[in-house]
């Protein structure tokens, strides 16, 4: 049972670094804030949370156990949050898309 957790464990962790990649990535290639942003939250908290969630199962204690999951649901309530209202104040600054992108759904009716 123990080599079972530990494989759960390897896989999460495994499967976080390359979400966590991904985002990383994300941030180097993308063409604007606003998609950077994207990737960074979206990818980069579900890299997070699955490695956390790894080393809860691989925690011998519940401290330890009870502190990752407390971490992987502050961190899914407070990233998508603080992502729109950082994406939001970006754009209430003057940071506009890039000129690839579909829609502007922010812009004023006197704009478009």
């Amino acid at each position: 049972m123990n080599e079972l957790l530990i494989l759960i464990s390897a896989a999460l962790l495994l499967i976080g670094s390359a979400f966590t990649l991904i985002a990383s990535l994300g941030l180097l290639r993308l063409p604007d804030l606003y998609t950077r942003m994207h990737a960074a939250s979206k990818a980069g908290t579900m890299g997070a949370c699955l490695m956390l969630i790894a080393l809860a199962i691989h925690a011998a204690d519940f401290g330890t156990m009870s502190r990752a999951l407390a971490g992987v649901v502050f961190i899914l309530l407070t990233a998508p949050v603080s992502a729109h209202l950082l994406a939001k104040a970006a754009y209430a600054v003057g940071y506009r898309l890039h000129e690839s992108s579909v829609r502007d759904e922010m812009a004023s009716k006197d704009d478009r």
